[in-house]
């Protein structure tokens, strides 16, 4: 069964930085070279909004509130997907998860979320 692990949220002053990863768990490397994964974010009372998304050949899409300060990776020997947050502002405050989508069957799957709390 596939799952997917957060870790790497907390607290950080504006202007500070945070990785966050995500591990998906059950799928052998070469299984998940066809699962795309992105990083999104929810805030109170706000729509769950794409951050990043990165596929196994590395094509990347960020969301317009991550352009320019955050940097997705992904390590697929390790089923392993990176976001690095630099210049971390209050309004990047929210839950962060994890999706790992299937490419052909549409099989999709999330992590419980982080939280990402940026305050002084």
């Amino acid at each position: 069964q596939v799952h997917v692990v957060e870790s790497g949220g907390g607290l950080v002053q504006p202007g500070g930085s945070l990785r966050l990863s995500c591990t998906v768990g059950g799928v052998s490397e070469s299984i998940f070279k066809f699962y795309t994964t992105g990083w999104y974010r929810q805030a109170p009372d706000k729509e769950r909004e794409l951050v990043a998304a990165i596929t196994s050949t590395n094509r990347i899409n960020y969301g317009d509130s991550a352009k320019g300060r955050f940097t997705v990776s992904r390590d697929s020997a390790n089923r392993v997907v990176y976001l690095q947050m630099n210049s971390l502002k209050p309004d990047d405050a929210a839950v962060y998860s994890c999706n790992a989508k299937h490419q052909w069957t549409a099989e999709d799957y999330w992590g419980q979320g982080t939280q990402v709390t940026v305050s002084s």
